[in-house]
């Protein structure tokens, strides 16, 4: 297929740059069937079932923007430039993560970029347009220092509008969030509150948590013509067997399992390619595309996607392209609100056995 095939036109007023308050009265697009139904986020209960189960991405967003000086001398004195950095993952040698670094050029092997009073860090190398920082803290004091002073690493099409603020430490963070790493939020997932899961908990849904560290490359664009010749970023992931054995248990009862996000997704579905759900751990490159075969997914909640995204291939390859193409004119007609801070879609497509 070619990457045109999942090209669309979207106003760049539909582009959401703070989300919903509260976050559950966010817009819902519900497709099941030929139907296409507008509802809210709150309205979960009316479409969900007892003996769903909802699969959540427990993955902490750090705040992994960092804005910093590197000082040098020159034959003129002493110089400044400013360096902003957004860290990517920790390396296996402590204290040593890979990040985008702006301007690379301005940063030398053996220099150091100033943070803050407490944190800093030292170019070891760069490879491919990473830069490779070995940071002064380890451990707990990294991570104190870094709350203190980095910033949520807001996707390209927001920090285009408008800086992180103090807000976004809130906003770009699940209320069930757990294990740091993830560089960017699983947005699907920032619809949910304390009272939306209390009231699906109660009516019978059950929760299943995974983890999957969502990296920058979620926003590295296609730029093969053919799909078949993109190469899928990895992220890495875990399906504890206990989350395993839940997910197992609704499918032989005859409940949905519904991820919410396409990280989700795209983790329970890497740990169901033998046809069965297992526990899993490692880096997953699963690309899903149309005349991918479900295993475990019955369903997705998920927010809108970009226009030539490999997202927009994974939910093609759910719903069928032509649905999606009905189902995101029918988002720009009545003006939803797109991507990471944008309002929610339930994806439903037909049961294998409907």
């Amino acid at each position: 297929m070619k990457l045109s095939d999942f090209d669309f036109d979207l106003p760049d007023s539909l582009i959401a740059v703070r989300p919903a308050v509260p976050r559950s009265s966010a817009r819902l697009l519900v497709a099941q069937g030929d139907a296409i139904h507008d509802a809210q986020v709150h309205d979960l209960t009316a479409w969900l079932k007892k003996g769903d189960r909802l699969v959540l991405n427990d993955t902490r967003v750090i705040p992994a923007r960092l804005t910093g000086l590197r000082h040098r001398d020159s034959a003129q004195g002493p110089v400044v430039a400013k360096i902003e950095v957004t860290l990517l993952e920790p390396q296996a040698q402590a204290g040593i993560w890979s990040a985008l670094v702006k301007p690379l050029r301005k940063l030398r092997v053996g220099e150091d970029v100033i943070f803050s009073d407490t944190l800093r860090a030292t170019m070891e190398g760069a490879a491919e347009g990473q830069a490779f920082l070995r940071f002064n803290l380890t451990g707990d004091d990294f991570d104190a220092a870094l709350n203190a002073a980095g910033a949520m690493p807001l996707p390209p099409y927001i920090a285009a509008k408008r800086a992180a603020d103090a807000q976004d430490l809130t906003d770009y963070q699940t209320v069930w969030a757990k294990n740091a790493g993830a560089v960017a939020a699983p947005t699907a997932s920032l619809h949910f509150d304390a009272a939306l899961l209390d009231a699906l908990r109660g009516m019978g849904v059950a929760f299943t948590y995974v983890t999957l560290h969502v990296g920058a490359g979620t926003f590295l664009p296609v730029k093969v013509d053919d799909i078949a010749d993109h190469k899928m970023h990895a992220e890495w992931g875990q399906v504890s067997a206990q989350a395993a054995a839940e997910i197992a248990a609704t499918k032989a009862a005859g409940g949905r399992v519904i991820p919410v996000g396409t990280t989700a997704l795209r983790l329970i579905e890497t740990a169901g390619k033998a046809g069965q759900i297992a526990a899993w751990e490692g880096d997953t490159d699963i690309f899903i595309t149309p005349g991918f075969h479900f295993n475990v997914a019955d369903a997705l909640m998920t927010n809108f996607h970009l226009p030539r995204s490999t997202l927009m291939m994974l939910v093609s390859a759910l719903m069928g392209s032509q649905k999606i193409r009905e189902i995101y004119s029918h988002a720009i007609n009545q003006k939803y609100r797109f991507f990471s801070y944008g309002d929610a879609s339930l994806l439903i497509p037909p049961r294998k056995s409907d």
